[in-house]
């Protein structure tokens, strides 16, 4: 890619923004399965997905709490476009239990912070200068 293009500021502010908020998010919203300030995270828990983990949903939802704040960290570090695709994955997951509840308007916001993630991690692509045939290459030899 052009390094014009990679350096312009929109592109810049875009990132940045991105960026910020796909730190804040998760660690904020990790923290707060400890202290349920937000809202109590264990209504966000399918019953039947309660059902068949082996502990509490509040002890359930500490362990979500953990993995949030690691991919925002994540985010926050070096592995920027790892964490991206970690936290895309993260909240489509979340999309599929809130759905399965009947939550769906919760559920479309959280897809839309998916792509949000998605659109970091593919800027990330670009200011790291990856081309795109590389990427292409590391795809097809993930599925074969």
């Amino acid at each position: 890619m052009d390094t014009d293009v990679v350096n312009d500021s929109r592109l810049s502010s875009s990132y940045w923004a991105l960026r910020v908020t796909y730190v804040l998010v998760p660690v904020l919203a990790g923290i707060d399965k400890f202290f349920n300030l937000l809202t109590n995270w264990s209504h966000y828990l399918s019953p039947a997905f309660a059902k068949i983990i082996p502990f509490s949903p509040s002890v359930f939802m500490r362990l979500v709490g953990i993995v949030e704040i690691i991919a925002g960290l994540i985010v926050l570090s070096r592995l920027t476009r790892v964490g991206a695709y970690i936290v895309m994955a993260w909240l489509i997951c979340i999309a599929i239990n809130l759905a399965s509840m009947g939550m769906f308007d919760v559920a479309v916001r959280d897809l839309a912070m998916a792509v949000g993630a998605f659109a970091l991690a593919r800027l990330q692509e670009a200011r790291a200068g990856v081309p795109a045939s590389v990427r292409r290459q590391e795809q097809v030899a993930a599925h074969a």
